[in-house]
């Protein structure tokens, strides 16, 4: 969708729940000597300022990151990848899931970025000019990638939702992806929403069954008054050892909030 633009959301709850467990498998997959691919289907600037217009409009970040970022030590994975982010963009910077990918994997991972926003597209490139960055469809490109070499990887799928057909299509894409790239380790994030709009997509992700997957959900309160986003979900094919009891943790964190 290329009116949709992370800016306004960046660091927020669902940010931090996504791009901590993300942290957490990319640093348990760069520990094997065996080079990987890093893909991603919307993938955003890469690089945002928590202090610029669009993060204070909306207060997301104060309710989400501003709260939470005492809840991971220095040595955390994600706790990394927000220290090298304020390295690259000053102390009010945050990293997209491209940058959280950059800090943890190896010079020779392969990193493969898909958007289509123009102005998303610059600076993706500014700030990850090593990166194979693509002006295309991410979901088509990922089917036509896929098994990607090396064959060893991840990918994150992470829409936006203000296409009401990706209710139904993305549920379609990583069952295809997972038939076709059986062993990659494939991350679905969606939103949970006051509406329950979200619940045709986990319907169809519990139908796939649950073989070689794992869920975690939080929720959290709304970020301001009339906020519909109440909780973020990730679903995981093949997660890496420890993911799990990493995300049970969390989830416990997320339960003690206050409003």
């Amino acid at each position: 969708m290329l009116s949709y633009q992370h800016a306004y959301h960046a660091g927020n709850a669902a940010d931090v729940h996504k791009h901590a467990m993300l942290a957490l498998a990319l640093d348990y997959m760069a520990r094997k000597p065996k080079p990987l691919t890093y893909f991603e289907t919307h993938a955003g600037r890469a690089l945002y300022d928590l202090a610029g217009p669009e993060a204070r409009k909306t207060g997301e970040a104060e309710a989400g990151l501003a709260r939470m970022e005492r809840w991971f030590a220095p040595d955390h994975p994600y706790a990394r990848a927000l220290a090298e982010a304020r390295a690259q963009g000053g102390a009010s910077a945050y990293p997209g899931s491209p940058l959280v990918a950059r800090a943890l994997l190896r010079a020779d991972d392969r990193i493969v970025l898909a958007e289509r926003h123009p102005q998303e597209v610059a600076a993706l490139r500014e700030a990850l000019p090593l990166a194979e960055i693509h002006d295309a469809d991410g979901p088509s490109l990922a089917l036509s990638l896929t098994p990607p070499d090396p064959r060893r990887g991840f990918l994150l799928v992470d829409p936006s939702y203000e296409v009401k057909s990706e209710w139904s299509a993305i549920p379609e894409l990583v069952a295809n992806i997972r038939r076709k790239w059986p062993v990659g380790v494939l991350m679905l994030w969606y939103p949970l929403l006051a509406s329950g709009a979200h619940r045709e997509l986990t319907a169809k992700l519990a139908a796939m069954g649950p073989e070689g997957v794992a869920r975690s959900e939080v929720r959290f309160p709304p970020a301001r008054a009339g906020h519909r986003m109440i909780g973020s979900g990730l679903w995981l094919a093949n997660p890496p050892w420890g993911w799990e009891e990493a995300a049970r943790a969390l989830e416990t964190r997320f339960a003690a909030l206050k409003p």
